[in-house]
């Protein structure tokens, strides 16, 4: 029975790869001049990634909680496909503002400004330089596991993969969709039998270890107070966030994806590969792996001989070795291409300089002996580089939530199709930052790296933002209040119409004579385009000034400076989005309402002009 069982589950892989190699523009299509990937390519890519966490997060969930992580791996993925859908919001925002690529780097950016940016920034380049550094030790571990090889030599090994991919990156040859396609081919037919046969070993022992996992889980919820329960389960969430890990690089590939549609795509069929897959290998692996704790380094080798034999286990031990390297190239690729993009932003040509195979050779060897320092320093141990990877990765996703928070009460949803609730993007936001708290007392080490990188980088991102922020030539190309007080003087009308408009705002430039437009804008955000019309202008809002400030500046210097036989007509354009968007800005458009207090003299309107 169980090799009729195992032909049926090979064929039926096989016609679904037969279909899908068939199908024209699988990987590519051709947009506008232009090649774009797939939201199956930019999905597999990331699936590459996330797959490699299989072989050393549930171990590592096991440490922490013991077979509690069989069921709590199940409920970090629902939270992780939760987390989803605010990263292709994230997406669709990022579009909507003309930013392509930099995934959260650039969304802090765009929110919070330069300085949390750097904070971004230093967050995403540690949890690099962890995935490379674990990733290195994890492909060494599995690869010889059915080897003799002393310790010595295992370390050596670690070093000659990190400098053999760097190499590999240097000469110009970089991963590419069509390569991780065919070893994900590989990859499916080795895990998917791997499963079958682990599911076909399934006996009352192993049923009962997972069961014991469920009682422990009732008992961490049964009969305790809230805060209890909360704790229990943000210790659990905590000890497993590592087996999603890769899930934020979909948002990292919109550089080079068509649209945030296919980012969209991307993490649904995430969330019905990965989201089932990694559960349930991860079920399968500790309930049937036996004497887990030998097996620190190499689980899943481990539980494929038990369940399939010596010979199955060497080819998923040779898997996971390539895998693993693949995400090895990843993270050295997606590390290069942000710092590329921090120093073109900044101007720092002479990092950014590439050879004459076009590659970022000077940021790959830097690269290289970041990730070599870091093996050095932890002595490639994967529980020491597994403590500090969760600490970065969870500071990446708070910093994220806290960025999207931000800019759903500041804009709404006014211009984009795809939204979430902001009550679940607060819940989420709560959630992850008491997970960055436990996650940072119970692992210091991490955190102490996390808050050295991030403090190096703010200190030295002070120093940039002053002297090289890309702000600075637009601010001074701004106008000031000065400049509508010159165009209010120089009216010859009685009544002068002061339009207080919003970037992006359709202007309507024929209202008539004495009509004056004013915008304020970040220049981050929503940079200017110095050609409209003379009566337009264009006022930069200096960093930590609110827009009411300005708008009362503004007023305050026109009725200081102006005459009062000028009529002042106020214009504030009329609120179009949801009741929950108006409500969201209510504190705003509260302080808008004492205005007319404050200026009696102005004559002050709320229009809509269709």
């Amino acid at each position: 029975m169980k090799p009729i069982i195992f032909i049926l589950i090979n064929a039926l892989l096989g016609w679904v790869f037969y279909k899908a190699i068939r199908k024209t523009n699988l990987l590519s299509v051709l947009h506008n001049g232009r090649w774009w990937l797939t939201w199956f390519a930019i999905a597999i890519i990331t699936l590459m990634d996330e797959l490699t966490s299989i072989y050393y997060a549930p171990y590592e969930a096991y440490r922490f909680i013991g077979y509690k992580a069989i069921i709590y791996i199940i409920i970090t993925s629902v939270f992780i496909r939760f987390l989803s859908t605010r990263m292709v919001e994230m997406a669709e925002i990022l579009e909507v503002n003309k930013i392509k690529g930099g995934g959260g780097y650039s969304f802090n950016y765009l929110v919070m400004g330069p300085m949390a940016s750097f904070v971004s920034a230093a967050s995403i380049l540690v949890v690099y330089l962890v995935t490379a550094s674990v990733s290195t030790v994890c492909s060494v571990e599995n690869g010889t596991t059915f080897f003799e090889m002393s310790e010595y030599t295992k370390y050596l090994l670690k070093f000659l993969v990190v400098w053999v991919i760097a190499l590999i990156n240097v000469m110009g040859i970089r991963e590419n969709a069509k390569l991780t396609f065919m070893v994900f081919i590989g990859a499916s037919f080795v895990m998917v039998n791997l499963i079958t046969g682990g599911l076909i070993s399934l006996d009352y022992d192993k049923l009962s270890i997972v069961a014991r996992g469920a009682e422990d889980i009732a008992n961490d919820f049964s009969g305790k107070h809230f805060h209890q329960m909360y704790s229990n389960l943000i210790i659990g969430i905590g000890s497993c966030i590592l087996a999603y890990s890769g899930i934020e690089s979909v948002v990292l590939t919109a550089s080079i994806c068509k649209d945030w549609k296919a980012i969209r795509k991307a993490y649904l069929f995430l969330a019905l590969t990965v989201g089932i897959f990694t559960p349930l290998l991860a079920l399968l692996a500790l309930s049937g792996t036996p004497d887990i704790g030998a097996h620190q380094t190499n689980l899943i080798p481990a539980f494929a001989q038990a369940v399939m034999g010596k010979g199955f286990a060497m080819v998923v031990s040779a898997l996971a070795s390539i895998t693993l390297i693949m995400a090895v190239n990843t993270a050295m690729i997606a590390s290069s291409e942000l710092i590329e993009k921090i120093s073109e932003k900044y101007n720092f040509d002479w990092l950014i300089k590439v050879n004459d195979k076009h590659a970022l050779y000077r940021i790959h060897f830097i690269n290289a002996v970041l990730y070599t320092l870091m093996i050095f320093i932890t002595n490639g141990s994967q529980e020491t580089l597994a403590k500090i990877y969760a600490v970065g990765l969870i500071a990446v996703f708070s910093l994220d939530m806290i960025s999207l928070f931000i800019y759903k009460y500041r804009k709404g949803t006014v211009g984009r199709t795809y939204h979430t609730s902001r009550v679940g993007t607060l819940f989420l936001l709560v959630i992850l930052i008491s997970l960055f708290v436990y996650i940072s007392s119970s692992r210091p080490e991490g955190f102490a790296l996390w808050l050295a990188v991030t403090v190096l980088f703010f200190i030295a991102g002070v120093q940039i933002s002053k002297h090289r922020a890309p702000e600075i030539k637009h601010r001074r190309a701004s106008r000031s209040p000065m400049d509508v007080v010159f165009a209010i003087a120089a009216s010859e009308s009685e009544d002068v119409h002061l339009y207080l408009t919003r970037p992006r705002e359709s202007l309507v430039l024929s209202a008539g004579p004495g009509a004056i437009f004013v915008s304020f804008y970040a220049p981050r955000t929503d940079i200017p385009a110095f050609a409209y019309d003379s009566n337009h202008i264009w006022i930069c809002m200096p960093e930590r000034t609110s827009l009411d400030d300005l708008i009362v500046g503004l007023l305050d210097t026109i009725q200081y400076d102006i005459p009062h036989d000028k009529k002042v007509h106020v214009h504030f354009g009329w609120p179009l989005s949801s009741w929950l968007d108006r409500l969201s800005t209510g504190i705003m458009v509260y302080k808008m309402l004492k205005l007319p207090r404050m200026f009696p003299n102005y004559i002050f309107h709320i229009d809509y002009i269709k």
